[in-house]
């Protein structure tokens, strides 16, 4: 039996989840966007307006087909919002304790055929789908960031996701004017899995001396041809959650090259999050980014 997916329900108003409302409504879905304030919710909505205006002073929208797109996005102060959503995706932080309480209060709230979608980067969509009361409808989607701008949607099948579920996400994806790839259930996916060791590496060799931000930054630039250096990228992520990725990987797969960098650790420790607290490798607070180190 096939699956129409109608109203998309979108659970963390930040980057992930502001980015990835704005493709759907974008794409003609009605969407319900919730934080874990109104407050919160209210930033999500001011950011995707401004992307939207960005791209009308581009001459890649029109105002009425802005306004169009954001006629289409409504906040959810609750769960009980999603009562009519299709499809929810959760896109909150990368915590598995977080994403599992998460899951747990939403099932109550939504109709026997919706679907469940998880933005994890990282994390066993397995174990996430046995907290919910619908594994068979529960499946991994993992959009890239910025999502308005990348072309990549990795989708994850947990052991139990039905050939429907997958089906209907796969249409979904289609739908968003996105190119899909299939990844096992496998700590880190694809993209991560190669990604994430490659910036905890960049972390070592400056932790080791072996160059500074801006020199490992500029070889990896020039030398491998790398649109943003991987200690930039880092900070464009969120170190927070590099280190959550890395940990995943690490304490997954059991294998000390995976083991995040005590640099790392210790900017995050420090709350040296990257873009999003303004320091991280790089300090954002002046007129130009300045490395940390």
């Amino acid at each position: 039996m096939s699956i129409e997916i109608r109203k998309v329900g979108v659970i963390g108003a930040g980057q992930m989840g502001g980015g990835i409302a704005q493709v759907c409504a974008a794409s003609g879905y009605e969407v319900a966007l919730n934080d874990i304030s109104e407050e919160r919710i209210n930033a999500g909505l001011a950011t995707i307006n401004g992307n939207l205006s960005r791209q009308v002073t581009k001459g890649h929208l029109t105002e009425d087909e802005k306004a169009a797109v954001l006629s289409r996005i409504a906040p959810a102060l609750s769960y009980e919002h999603f009562g009519d959503s299709d499809i929810v995706i959760e896109a909150a932080v990368e915590s598995e304790d977080i994403k599992r309480k998460i899951f747990q209060a939403l099932c109550p709230a939504l109709k026997p055929s919706a679907l469940i979608g998880t933005n994890t980067s990282s994390i066993s969509v397995t174990r996430l789908a046995s907290t919910t009361d619908r594994p068979e409808q529960f499946i991994g989607i993992h959009f890239m960031n910025p999502v308005p701008v990348m072309q990549l949607v990795e989708v994850i099948r947990g052991i139990a996701t039905a050939e429907e579920t997958y089906e209907a996400t796969r249409v979904l994806v289609e739908r968003l004017g996105k190119s899909l790839t299939v990844a096992e259930d496998f700590p880190g996916f694809i993209v991560n899995r190669i990604l994430l060791p490659m910036i905890n590496e960049a972390i070592y060799t400056l932790y080791e001396g072996v160059g500074s931000v801006e020199s490992i930054d500029t070889a990896m630039r020039l030398g491998a041809n790398h649109p943003m250096g991987p200690l930039q990228l880092a900070d464009f992520i969120g170190l927070d959650t590099c280190l959550s990725i890395m940990q995943v990987l690490y304490e997954g797969l059991a294998d000390s090259k995976y083991r995040p960098c005590p640099l790392l650790v210790k900017y995050v420790e420090a709350g040296w999050l990257g873009r999003k607290t303004r320091r991280g490798f790089y300090d954002y607070r002046g007129e130009k980014p300045v490395p940390t180190r």
